[in-house]
């Protein structure tokens, strides 16, 4: 999950970008699944406020696996069959690393089960309160995804369509 304002140096994070082919032609022939950032900081923002199913992993874990464990951790959902396409990694503004995989499959947003977190709310009440890591999923397309996104996470969709759609 992306945190606001953290610095920490050499954070690194791995996903899994979900995307589906629509059948229509032209820019929204293919679909990418991302999730809504959890808890109140996020609550009303929608712009920049989304992010590919991810997480962090320490140096004793393989990205992959990382990237398996976060999407069934975020979602609750098992991760569908199907073969992993690696698309490389991006910097976000807040310094973390973030490598990702992108899988072709399909999958309803209503049958997600979102894993939570436990954080004092409102800040200084010495109140735990839990809140879900995403609290909701969609099927966006390109142009959607790339304004919901939070800082450097468009770039796995431009990689995405560049995998699936042939150059001219």
């Amino acid at each position: 999950m992306v945190k606001d304002k953290d610095t920490r140096p050499g954070r690194r994070s791995a996903g899994l970008l979900l995307f589906r082919r629509t059948g229509t032609a032209g820019p929204q022939d293919v679909e990418v699944l991302i999730g809504h950032l959890g808890g109140p900081f996020w609550a009303r923002r929608d712009k920049a406020a989304w992010s590919v199913p991810k997480g962090e992993y320490g140096p004793d874990e393989e990205p992959a696996a990382a990237a398996r464990r976060e999407f069934q951790e975020e979602l609750g959902l098992p991760v569908p069959e199907g073969t992993w396409l690696p698309l490389g990694e991006v910097l976000q503004n807040n310094g973390k690393t973030v490598v990702a995989w992108a899988l072709e499959a399909d999958l309803d947003p209503a049958d997600a089960v979102p894993g939570t977190f436990v954080m004092e709310w409102p800040r200084g009440s010495g109140v735990q309160r839990e809140f879900p890591e995403m609290d909701r999923f969609a099927w966006c397309t390109p142009a959607q995804a790339a304004e919901r996104l939070v800082s450097g996470q468009s770039a796995f969709v431009d990689r995405v369509l560049a995998l699936v759609r042939p150059s001219s």
